[in-house]
């Protein structure tokens, strides 16, 4: 069996559907769980699915990704605008890194512009709500070869 997919999210996503429907949707972080594992599925794939407030857990899992893993999604939320730890992880890793936001940060405030997970990425999918994980999976699948 091939390596997982680990899709990481970052702080406050635990509260999907909550916390500003009108920007992140109404879909919970279960939901988006069952979208992932489905659209990965379709691709003869799994999925390691993982969510955390803190960095550190995020950056350590980052860093179990780049042996365990075949590719990375990864909604940094805010530690996308900040983390200088997290970027120096994710360039580590010899495998794809899709970047995912729910909404367009283009399309936001200025701060929400600039990502340094951008830096690393091989490539970023936002602005769909949850669709856009599912597009991000079915990005990293190809990326591996399992198109």
């Amino acid at each position: 069996m091939s390596k997982p997919i680990y899709v990481l999210s970052g702080p406050n996503l635990n509260l999907l559907g909550q916390r500003e429907p009108e920007i992140y949707g109404k879909d919970t972080l279960d939901d988006v769980r069952a979208r992932c594992e489905a659209a990965a599925g379709a691709k003869g794939l799994s999925v390691v699915f993982r969510q955390t407030n803190h960095e550190g857990e995020l950056i350590d899992w980052v860093q179990e990704a780049r042996t365990q893993g075949s590719a990375l999604v990864l909604n940094p939320a805010g530690y996308g605008h900040t983390s200088v730890a997290l970027l120096d992880a994710l360039k580590t890793l010899a495998i794809p890194i899709v970047e995912c936001h729910l909404s367009n940060p283009a399309a936001r405030e200025d701060f929400r512009r600039h990502t340094y997970v951008s830096l690393a990425a091989t490539g970023v999918v936002s602005g769909f709500g949850a669709a856009s994980y599912e597009l991000a999976i079915a990005a990293a699948a190809g990326l591996v070869g399992a198109a």
